[in-house]
């Protein structure tokens, strides 16, 4: 193989949201899959620093690697595709390009110099492009770039990825172009124009399309893969059609039959070979035949928009494609939730999951939730929030500690059975300052979480500021709920347990963002088969009645 890193940029055309990413990951897996050393990095346009602060409702869910970067959703998908963590590295954005820039400017490192968008921004993010191939660790990376082509935001990008074709050289850069050819009912008719009108305005930047991906809900005839061929400059065969798939996990084999990896290795003029997808195909096959199906409550307040929560549902298919059963998850808005409705709304669920989030709206509804599944015996995952709202509602209605809650929603309740981290409580500003990235924990012999595990000590995924109070500890664990994994170094309580419940787990971590396709996490292959073990004995109770 070639010792000098290849790289591919992907853009977008027309619209957003044609799945530049799953198009990237799917690409990154096939070459993967034939041996090359391949990674994904994001490019995101906005002047955030990163998606930290940003609402769910504006960004989706916001990522976090293993380094504690916050970062784009992508990232996640990039990371259940090719089972390789990603890093502050994989995700740059404008706010990121800029600060930096502006901080060797206030250091004098461009005296006597204008600084502009060229050379300097653009420098700067071709720069950013480069680190992970220079790292030595990768054949192939490749580049998403955020938005669309003709974005103001996009133009610094563009003109960045101009330069680098060009610095470069033949075959070690090409730029797959992803866009949309609708289709007009009314005229009953595809549409070629948006595409050609989207690989105009990328060439007005002085960029070539090398390869077209062309989102579609119907074939591409092959009349209209040579008109395109033939107005947007490209070659026949690197007309690409990217059909609407019934899942995410298809769209690699899909590309795999259109030949994009092929394309691809032949213009970076590196060899190609058929890619060993034997346990990506095993993936599909169990994820397509289930046995059965399970319904799975997601307790949030985001629950409209399913970006919010995208790492919870994909660890949900994978976990579920592991046990052979379907999970259908039924998103449940926790503000409206309450005593006189909550029977009706969980009752027939074999599993809840009450998810994360920050602020106090929607609250009681969470807390409301578990003590119903705590006294019907619902298994039950908590996550972060979610853990923590189970700690609350046990510590009311179990210890009798009726304003308990956290410092979060009740800076002056008197029982603060969760409170702010220590650290945390002198920090200022918001961005970047929780505790985020991976984190040690030890587990407590014979507990649901060592069994799960099956290891004494783990490390997964943090972002929070606020945890389990250790004051309230001994009172706790006493009552019958138990802290079954510690953070060694701080005496965090990581996991909380109930012994006396079927299946009552809740993590201070995100174990959702290590489930990839290659590793279901165990917690969530544990959680689905205590709610299909649920369902199971409600079956048998109902037919002995």
């Amino acid at each position: 193989m070639s010792t000098s890193t290849k790289y591919i940029f992907v853009t977008g055309g027309v619209t957003s949201s044609l799945g530049k990413g799953i198009i990237a990951a799917s690409l990154a897996k096939l070459l993967q899959a034939q041996g090359y050393r391949t990674t994904i990095q994001k490019l995101d346009p906005y002047i955030n620093v990163d998606p930290g602060t940003l609402n769910p409702y504006e960004h989706g869910e916001c990522y976090v690697t293993e380094d504690g970067a916050e970062t784009d959703l992508d990232l996640g998908h990039y990371e259940r595709f090719l089972n390789v963590p990603t890093s502050q590295a994989n995700n740059v954005t404008t706010g990121r390009i800029y600060q930096s820039v502006i901080e060797k400017e206030r250091r004098g490192e461009f005296l006597g110099k204008t600084v502009q968008v060229i050379p300097h921004i653009t420098d700067e993010i071709k720069e950013r492009i480069q680190i992970l191939g220079k790292s030595g660790n990768f054949d192939i990376v490749i580049t998403e770039i955020g938005g669309t082509v003709g974005d103001i935001e996009s133009l610094p990008y563009i003109e960045a990825v101009r330069q680098l074709k060009w610095d470069l050289g033949e075959h070690n850069a090409l730029v797959v172009h992803l866009t949309l050819v609708p289709y007009l009912s009314a005229a009953g008719e595809l549409k070629t124009k948006p595409t050609q009108h989207s690989v105009k305005t990328l060439m007005e930047s002085g960029v070539q399309a090398d390869v077209l991906v062309c989102r579609t809900e119907h074939d591409l005839p092959i009349e209209l893969r040579r008109k395109l061929a033939l107005f947007c400059n490209v070659r026949e065969e690197a007309v690409i059609q990217s059909i609407d798939a019934s899942t995410i996990y298809d769209v690699p084999k899909l590309m795999l039959k259109q030949g994009l990896d092929k394309v691809v290795l032949k213009k970076l003029n590196l060899p190609s070979s058929e890619p060993d997808l034997a346990q990506w195909d095993k993936f599909l096959t169990r994820l397509k035949n289930p046995i059965t199906e399970i319904h799975i409550g997601l307790i949030g307040k985001y629950v409209e928009l399913q970006d919010s929560y995208k790492s919870i549902l994909e660890a949900f298919i994978h976990a579920g494609a592991e046990n052979e059963v379907r999970v259908v998850v039924e998103p449940i808005h926790s503000e409206y939730l309450n005593e006189d409705n909550i029977k009706l709304k969980l009752s027939h669920l074999d599993g809840v999951l009450v998810a994360p989030g920050f602020g106090e709206r929607g609250i009681e509804g969470k807390i409301d939730a578990i003590k119903y599944v705590r006294t019907h015996n619902i298994p039950f995952l908590g996550v972060c929030l979610g853990m923590q709202m189970a700690v609350i509602e046990f510590s009311r209605n179990v210890l009798g500690l009726k304003d308990a809650n956290s410092t979060e929603m009740n800076p002056k309740t008197d029982n603060p059975v969760i409170d702010m981290m220590e650290d945390q409580k002198t920090i200022v500003n918001k961005g970047g300052t929780m505790r985020l990235g991976s984190w040690a924990c030890q587990l407590v012999p014979d507990s649901i979480a060592r069994k799960v595990y099956k290891s004494d000590a783990i490390s997964e995924r943090h972002r929070h500021r606020y945890e389990f109070n250790g004051k309230y500890k001994e009172q706790i664990e006493a009552a019958g709920m138990k802290a079954t994994g510690l953070n060694p170094d701080t005496g965090l309580v990581e996991i909380i347990e109930i012994p006396s419940h079927p299946w009552f787990v809740g993590v201070q971590y995100h174990p959702e963002y290590k489930s990839t396709v290659a590793n279901p996490h165990p917690l969530f292959v544990a959680f689905v088969k205590a709610a299909l073990k649920h369902k199971k004995e409600k079956a048998h109770a109902k037919m002995a009645k």
